[in-house]
């Protein structure tokens, strides 16, 4: 009976050892496999303004950092002007949204594959921190949008996006009349608004003073240990199964 259940059990011990050191190491400090990312993190002295806190360890280059700050980017030849002039500190926080996209590495927790043309990844429920949520909303609640998701239905027939036939330009508060509306929808539920604070170790911040390290770290690993915690409880739920399988016929 012993001999029969060794192999089982040597395989828990392998399990609880080796199964949640590999997967926690796949999710932190990674990029994702997207259009203009690197595929491998890491230092880009001369990031371009508001992508600058990510110079010592970044999945963007120089080139699409200077290109992410344009009105209408070739990076995807988006308008975020589609609906007239947006107010400049609205423009700051879509900037900012797009940098933490860009150069983050991050954002292993929350990466998810896709099946798309132009990339094969993203990032789905990142928890944003509630603070950079409001203060998003707030700076874009005057600006002007025709649709509550940018992530899909634009008319592209000119190879910039328009608004589609049927949509009538609002205020963002009229598409988004809350905060998660907005951080929650805008892409698709790229992000999450969190209940915890900026600073707290436990919600990603889109934006931080470098000076004083990179705080999304600390978040992406304590995520990172939940994720593969509760992948290491079912392996060994289904190993542990099998041994007790094992057990019960080897008495019958």
């Amino acid at each position: 009976m012993a001999w029969e259940l060794t192999p089982l059990l040597l395989f828990v011990a392998w399990v609880t050892t080796s199964y949640s050191a590999r997967d926690k190491t796949d999710l932190l400090n990674v990029c994702m496999d997207a259009k203009h990312h690197k595929t491998k993190p890491g230092p880009e002295d001369k990031l371009h303004d508001q992508c600058s806190p990510w110079k010592k360890n970044a999945c963007c280059s120089v080139n699409i950092s200077q290109e992410l700050h344009k009105d209408t980017s070739l990076l995807y030849n988006f308008n975020w002007e589609h609906c007239g002039r947006m107010e400049p500190e609205c423009k700051r926080h879509f900037i900012q949204d797009t940098c933490l996209y860009e150069c983050s590495p991050n954002l292993g927790p929350w990466i998810q594959e896709v099946n798309q043309s132009w990339r094969k990844e993203r990032f789905l429920n990142v928890p944003l921190c509630k603070e950079d949520c409001q203060r998003w909303w707030e700076a874009c609640r005057t600006s002007y949008t025709c649709k509550a998701n940018w992530h899909k239905g634009w008319n592209w027939t000119s190879g910039v996006n328009k608004c589609p036939a049927g949509t009538t330009c609002r205020t963002f508060e009229f598409y988004f009349p809350t905060p998660a509306d907005l951080c929650e929808g805008l892409w698709s539920q790229s992000y999450k608004v969190s209940n915890y604070s900026r600073g707290s170790g436990r919600c990603i911040q889109m934006w931080f003073d470098p000076a004083h390290g990179n705080p999304n770290e600390e978040v992406a690993r304590f995520y990172a240990e939940t994720l593969s915690g509760a992948g290491l409880h079912q392996a060994c739920r289904l190993v542990l199964a099998q041994v007790l399988l094992v057990w019960l016929l080897s008495s019958s």
